[in-house]
């Protein structure tokens, strides 16, 4: 469990940072892609940790979800460490800009608070009050990563062209929904504010599609310009693939045990081809 120290920030910054690299002694394009890279994919697993949860509750591959949602805790919590002090395993350099330290010390305290659900999971502990506690709490871990992403996306324009910044936040960010909404169709199959997480999923489902065409065709008001990249478009039509399987499994009103499992083991390969996306935007950043 993770046992930094809040980390004070003055309320008074006299010296305002316009941008990262201005706060951090010069942040190349390529530390700049990898920061942008894993703090969205920080967002992930917020709702990847969730969703192994819930699977463990349904009685889903206990004992391989258990595994996974271990190694995703403790992949969140380096991560959250090498955002803050930098990782060079992980490629992450230290960035000063006390706003974005301000924020992710908002997330460091959600998450202790969270991971005290995860570790009652491990042990066996999938009561409802525990479930419901998840289904409240990942929210606002994911809400308040969502910004630190966006502060960093701000800051990084003196690093990265604007159109780029935004671009690899929201390839990032479909990985994020992948997880979202398989965790939406658990919980409302698991009967945990069922209206309100079945109008969560068709939002969910509609941002992933309407970003997923922006990201190859361009999107004026998400802010994406598209992409005419042949092995970029290439990749992205098979995430389009993936989705079209995906999507009549998510969507369907009620769900069996055995189609719950398979929607499981299909939203796996939907994250890792979306993840593919953001490697290669990631890479064409650096040039």
């Amino acid at each position: 469990m993770m046992t930094r120290k809040r980390r004070f920030i003055p309320t008074l910054v006299i010296s305002f940072c316009l941008s990262l690299a201005a706060c951090g002694g010069g942040v190349t394009k390529q530390e700049m892609g990898v920061i942008m890279d894993l703090a969205g994919k920080q967002r992930m697993f917020t709702q990847k940790m969730t969703k192994e949860i819930l699977l463990i509750a349904k009685g889903i591959n206990v004992a391989e979800n258990k595994k996974k949602l271990r190694q995703t805790a403790i992949l969140f919590n380096k991560t959250l460490i090498g955002l803050f002090d930098g990782d060079s395993e992980l490629g992450l350099v230290k960035v000063e800009n006390p706003h974005i330290v301000q924020q992710l010390n908002k997330v460091a305290d959600l998450w202790r608070e969270f991971r005290n659900n995860v570790d009652a999971v491990l042990r066996g502990n999938t009561s409802i009050a525990v479930l419901k506690k998840t289904a409240q709490q990942n929210l606002s871990l994911l809400k308040e990563m969502n910004r630190a992403v966006k502060m960093y996306e701000r800051g990084s324009h003196s690093t990265l062209e604007q159109w780029m910044a935004v671009t690899i936040n929201l390839a990032g960010k479909q990985r994020m929904l992948t997880q979202k909404m398989t965790k939406e169709r658990l919980l409302v199959t698991i009967g945990i504010e069922p209206a309100k997480n079945q109008a969560e999923l068709k939002r969910t489902v509609s941002l992933f599609e309407r970003t997923l065409a922006g990201l190859l065709d361009g999107d004026a008001e998400l802010g994406l310009p598209g992409t005419k990249n042949t092995l970029i478009r290439e990749q992205l039509m098979r995430v389009k693939k993936r989705w079209n399987e995906y999507k009549p499994i998510v969507t369907k009103s009620k769900l069996s045990q055995a189609e719950l499992e398979k929607a499981a083991q299909i939203n796996i390969p939907l994250l890792k081809e979306m993840n593919e996306v953001v490697q290669m935007y990631k890479g064409h950043s650096s040039q």
